[in-house]
């Protein structure tokens, strides 16, 4: 027993190296991106041949760009409304009754999180193109919002399942009805975790590439427009210096998102 004890207590102390390593292989390509959208050549490696910002500069010249940067605004956009909003009500409804096969319910909501996109994305063009839906920008919008609607879910539920039921009481007591309470009372609380749905929704839609690639038809989102580029070697500097600023404004979504769910968590936690 000793034997096992001091062998776990060595593995034990190799954990935190062995996170490092698995970071650093997670994260060090992406990190590798932004470097080289600086190299001044159009090849790709070491040594880098100097330090040029004219991949960036060459970006505002390519107005098929941003016409893809448009959809993809427009789709991240509703789409994050909509998921939000939907989102909402279904954690509303999870946390706040008690119906026949919630958890079942609950279940096929989040099951988007471990279905494989490419078996939905296959799946939607079926089913919209049998009912006589073409590929547009407005079949984007419903795919992603299916897609980020589990994302909103389990932000919610955690927020709601936090919230002190006695505010909502208390001002149905002071003579406001359910859905002034609701209004006045439990979204306000709750509106940290609101924001950080719509964040992190826009953002899962905004890099999302496989329903996008299925569903846009001839108005192409801005990842699908990425790809189109990378198969021309000639584009491969634009394509990474795009890359860069996209990893950055995802980064500092996340970050934002991150900062609203945890006030979320404070505003709603019960006290002890």
């Amino acid at each position: 027993m000793n034997r096992v004890v001091a062998v776990l207590s060595r593995i034990g102390r190799l954990l935190p190296a062995y996170a490092v390593l698995y970071i650093g292989f997670l994260y060090l390509p992406i990190l590798l991106l932004p470097l080289f959208s600086f190299n001044d050549s159009k090849v790709l490696g070491f040594p880098l041949t100097g330090f040029t910002t004219k991949w960036y500069a060459s970006l505002a010249e390519q107005t098929a760009l941003f016409e893809a940067l448009k959809n993809s605004l427009i789709v991240a956009v509703v789409s994050a409304v909509v998921a939000t909003s939907l989102g909402t009500l279904i954690s509303r409804a999870i946390t706040k009754h008690r119906y026949p096969l919630r958890r079942t319910s609950q279940t096929i909501v989040m099951a988007p999180l471990v279905m494989p996109e490419i078996i939905i994305a296959i799946s939607l063009l079926i089913v919209f193109l049998g009912i006589g839906i073409g590929t547009t920008l407005f079949t984007v919008i419903l795919a992603h919002s299916l897609l980020t609607i589990p994302f909103c879910v389990s932000i919610m539920t955690s927020a709601f399942g936090q919230f002190d039921d006695a505010l909502e009481e208390a001002a149905v007591d002071l003579g406001e009805t359910s859905w002034g309470a609701l209004r006045r009372v439990t979204l306000p609380v709750v509106s940290p975790g609101i924001i950080s749905c719509l964040l992190i929704s826009f953002t899962v839609s905004f890099d999302e590439f496989i329903l996008a690639f299925f569903l846009s038809g001839n108005s192409p989102t801005l990842p699908v427009y990425i790809w189109s580029q990378v198969r021309f070697p000639a584009k491969l500097p634009n394509v990474i210096a795009l890359g860069s600023l996209l990893i950055l404004v995802s980064i500092l979504f996340l970050l934002v998102a991150e900062r609203f769910r945890r006030r979320s968590e404070r505003f709603t936690q019960q006290p002890e």
